[in-house]
């Protein structure tokens, strides 16, 4: 890929982040308002529709663009995502967008620590020094003592776990089938799997509301969009630290939007943590590491 790819990918992935702040920061308005259950809900149906489009537009079409010889594990994956999506959008009502992201923030080390057990590949001593200083960092972050440092701080932490090991199980998928049976099928089946759930659950809404629904649902949409066409465009190892830029939007929304505190300890801690993960990014290339 030449340089002019790597910094479209690098803009794609900006602007990807910057939506996802915005769908949380929806997320945790509607879900306060209503349920969990139903604001995720209607999240994934926007998210199904948008799997079945590309899916149809798929040259082979859609048939056997989505041909699986693995569904038991699309399943598994589908519900370990709609589960940490359930999560950590519980947790932005219950601690607040800051404090959840800066704890949902380890999840990339999660991932190197589950890599080794579960995908069989070489976790070097650098890698676990990283990790081992990103929960450093998450002990500064939850200090204990603290108003943070309560039972509810387990669910970004549970959170990045899940997240953690859907990210491991879909890098196993896409061992032996392309890329977008996995998107596919994540979209497919948590829709279904959400729905069975969130039906149970319905609140009416009024018609501000159901805008802002729509607008969870587009911005869902767009940053998914942007993803994909940010790691088609790019190198993963060039774009990924710029996801951590998320943290950055997020703790500008959760003080300008819904007035939480910015805490010193919780900057801090979320440094040590972004700096732990890129550093086990950094190490990906000369191991050859997905």
């Amino acid at each position: 890929m030449t340089a002019a790819d790597n910094r479209a990918g690098i803009w794609l992935m900006i602007g990807a982040v910057a939506s996802f702040t915005v769908q949380d920061g929806l997320s945790r308005h509607l879900a306060g308002e209503y349920t969990v259950w139903q604001t995720i809900m209607i999240r994934y149906w926007f998210f199904a529709a948008f799997v079945l489009v590309l899916g149809w537009r798929q040259p082979q079409g859609l048939r056997k663009a989505v041909a699986t010889v693995r569904p038991g594990l699309h399943l598994a994956r589908a519900s370990l995502h709609i589960a940490e999506i359930c999560v950590i959008v519980a947790s932005f009502t219950l601690i607040g967008l800051i404090n959840t992201h800066a704890l949902f923030a380890v999840c990339p080390l999660m991932i190197a620590a589950l890599s080794g057990p579960v995908l069989g590949e070489k976790v070097g001593l650098a890698r676990w020094l990283a990790i081992g200083a990103g929960f450093c960092g998450i002990l500064v972050i939850l200090r204990p003592g603290s108003d943070l440092f309560t039972p509810l701080a387990v669910l970004p932490l549970a959170s990045a776990a899940l997240f953690a090991l859907y990210s491991v199980l879909t890098r196993l998928a896409t061992r032996a089938e392309p890329t977008f049976v996995a998107f596919f099928w994540s979209g497919i089946l948590g829709c279904v799997l959400m729905t069975a759930i969130g039906i149970w659950f319905w609140e009416p809404m009024p018609l501000d509301d159901w805008g802002l629904t729509l607008a969870n649902g587009a911005f869902a949409i767009l940053s998914n969009w942007l993803i994909i066409r940010c790691y088609t465009r790019a190198e993963a190892n060039v774009v990924q630290p710029f996801a951590y830029l998320q943290l950055v939007f997020v703790m500008g929304m959760g003080v300008a939007v819904f007035g939480e505190p910015l805490e010193a300890p919780v900057v801090i801690g979320a440094a040590i943590v972004v700096a732990a993960g890129l550093v086990t990014l950094l190490r990906l290339p000369a191991r050859k590491e997905a």
